[in-house]
Formats: C-alpha cells, structure tokens, sequence
C-alpha cells in the first residue's frame, strides 16, 4: 500500500472509530494502539477525518484565515513527531491551533478540548526546554478548579481507554505522584470501591485488563518517551502486568521475573527469579500488582540497583492501598504505601486504581 492509499485508510479509520466514540481524542487513542507507528499528533488528524491538506485549510479557517499554512508544513510536524532528527517541531502556538481545528471533529462543528501534551504525547522530550516548560505550565493554569469543601477535583475527566469501564470500576480521580523533571505529574486513576468490606475483592479479566491499559496510558503521557531496557514482574500478576506493558509500550523489551518468598523477617527474592542482560545505566520499568504497608517494594528497589548500578527505576503497580475508606484520596500521601514508594526513590510512579483494606486478588489468583 502506497503512503497515500494509507493515509486515506487511516483516516477512514479515525472517522469511523469518531462516530463508534463521539470522541477524538479517545478515537486518536485507539488508533495509536492499534498502530504503534503512527504518532499522536498524526493520530488526532486521523481521528478528525482530515488528509494533511484538509488539516491545513482547518488550521488556517480557526486563525480567521488569518494564515496561509499548506500541507507540507502539518507534514513536516508529523514527520518530526514520528521520527527524531527528520521533519521540524510546530510552534507552542501552532500546537494551541491545532488543539482547537482537530477538536472540531470530522464535521467541524464539535468544540472538544484537547492538550497540547497529549497530541504530541511521544515527541514531547525532543521539544525546546523552553517549550516544554510553557506547555507544563499551560497544563497547570487549565487544571479544572476544585471544591474547597471536599479538597478534591470537580468532575474529573474519564481518560481515553478502548473500551467501556467494566462495571467493577468506580469514580475517577486526577492524583499528583512523584515523576521526572518536567514530567507530567498529574494521572487519571480510579476507584475500586469493595462491596463486602473486610473481604478481598476478586477482580474481573475485564478489571485487570482496563487497569493495565490505564497504566500504559500514563506511561505514554509522561511528557517524554519512557524507552525500557528491562520491564520486571513481581511475582505472576506482575509478570503479566510487565508482559502486556512491555509489548504495548516498550517496544517488547526483555523481560525480567522477580519471584518473591515470604520469610521470618520480610521477604526474599527466589532463586528462579529471572534477570535479563542490560548495560549500564540502565532504564528498568518494575511492575507489581498491589502496594501495601509492606517494604516489599523498597527491597526491590535496592536489589535491583545492585545488580544493575545506576539505573533509573519506575514503578508501575496495579492497586494502590487508601489509608481512610475514601478511594478518591485528595493527595499522594494518603495511600499507606506513600512513605514507602517515596523512599524507593522511584523517577516516576504510575498507579491504575485505588482500594481498601483487605486488598484486591487478581483473576485465577496469579500470585
């Protein structure tokens, strides 16, 4: 298939996928997965049923006709976010314009808000500092207000996922945790409140699975492409956790096992745990299925910088424990696991859904 009969497949693609979920954004990011080589911010012109002509007429009809911008030069940015070195960055200002002419839609009458960050979610780290900081800051000044009286955000936004929330899910919340310098800090997580207090709560495949993809969207929506040399599982939910990760996000990188034992004092790592060969300084992603009160964690952590020295560690885990019976917590420090996490020294933590006490059991009981 010729670049040009592709395009026009995509974009028929993106349209239809527009109409099945009257979004684009979420059409833009169901495409993506669908299509690892297609960039965000070629994705979202997709979505919008627009060839790289027919963006550029929409760009110019948002400034007032204002400019003259051809199709050679959204190329030229579409180039630049699939590929470093090729092609050349769009302006902060051409990104705003951008949000507002793809937010129309295929039909041009929609007025959806889309980020500047998510449509150009891969390539943000190869922008100037200068641009990376104005759009951290124009995310910040946009955060929705927040009611003083509950301390927590009104109306959160539910993020863009494949498919419908299994029924297992409840309210979503904007959390700020730990990230990289310049990093977006803010993540999209839910609730899984427990029908049966006191009681483990049996997950679903249709949770597990939803938790995972929550994951790897905040991962794509760091602010900066996350390469892994090595993604790790603890124990077998983990593993599972790292297996999907490392193959919708990570390009398949290696991946490691971490088989923990419990003993007197704590626990230790098994000797069929499973270490992949990696250079030094290393970027290794540590998956888990639940945070507790336990170090288990903070253990890790410091095995793994022995064994790999100077590698820079990101945490991933499914289920993050609340200390009150509020899921929606206002804040980092109120999951019990806060100090813990803190301590592992972590260049940034992603977190699917928040639980009470006693915990969440994953699907067959992976361990």
């Amino acid at each position: 298939m010729s670049p040009q009969a592709r395009g026009r497949e995509l974009a028929a693609q993106g349209r239809r996928l527009w109409s099945e979920l009257g979004s684009v954004k979420l059409a833009a990011a169901e495409l993506a997965a669908r299509h690892p080589d297609v960039p965000s911010l070629q994705a979202h012109r997709y979505a919008a049923g627009l060839s790289q002509d027919q963006a550029a007429v929409r760009y110019n009809e948002v400034t007032g006709n204002q400019t003259s911008l051809g199709g050679t030069t959204i190329n030229a940015w579409e180039t630049w976010a699939r590929s470093r070195g090729q092609g050349s960055p769009p302006s902060i200002s051409a990104l705003l314009i951008l949000c507002a002419a793809y937010g129309r839609g295929p039909l041009g009458v929609a007025d959806e808000n889309i980020s500047p960050i998510e449509l150009i979610a891969e390539a943000y780290e190869r922008l100037g500092a200068e641009d990376q900081l104005a759009l951290k800051q124009y995310t910040v000044d946009r955060r929705p207000a927040t009611d003083a009286s509950r301390n927590t955000t009104v109306t959160p936004v539910r993020i863009a996922s494949s498919h419908k929330a299994p029924a297992q899910v409840g309210p979503e919340f904007t959390l700020t945790v730990p990230t990289v310098e310049h990093g977006n800090p803010d993540i999209c997580v839910f609730s899984l409140p427990n029908p049966q207090p006191g009681q483990l709560l049996d997950l679903t495949w249709d949770t597990f699975g939803y938790g995972v993809e929550r994951l790897s969207l905040q991962i794509k929506n760091l602010g900066r492409r996350l390469d892994a040399d090595i993604c790790f599982g603890i124990n077998e939910a983990g593993l599972v956790m790292a297996t999907f990760l490392a193959s919708s996000r990570f390009s398949r990188c290696p991946i490691g096992y971490l088989r923990c034992n419990k003993v007197r004092d704590g626990i230790e790592l098994d000797v069929n745990s499973f270490y992949p060969e990696a250079a030094e300084a290393s970027t290794i992603i540590i998956c888990d299925f639940e945070v507790k009160h336990a170090d288990v964690i903070g253990y890790i952590a410091r095995q793994l910088r022995t064994r790999y020295p100077k590698a820079e560690l990101y945490f991933a885990v499914f289920g993050a424990m609340t200390k009150d019976r509020n899921l929606e917590v206002s804040g980092f420090d109120d999951l019990t696991g806060a100090k813990i996490m803190r301590a592992a020294n972590f260049e940034a933590i992603f977190i699917a859904a928040t639980m009470s006490p006693p915990g969440i059991e994953p699907p067959l009981e992976l361990r």
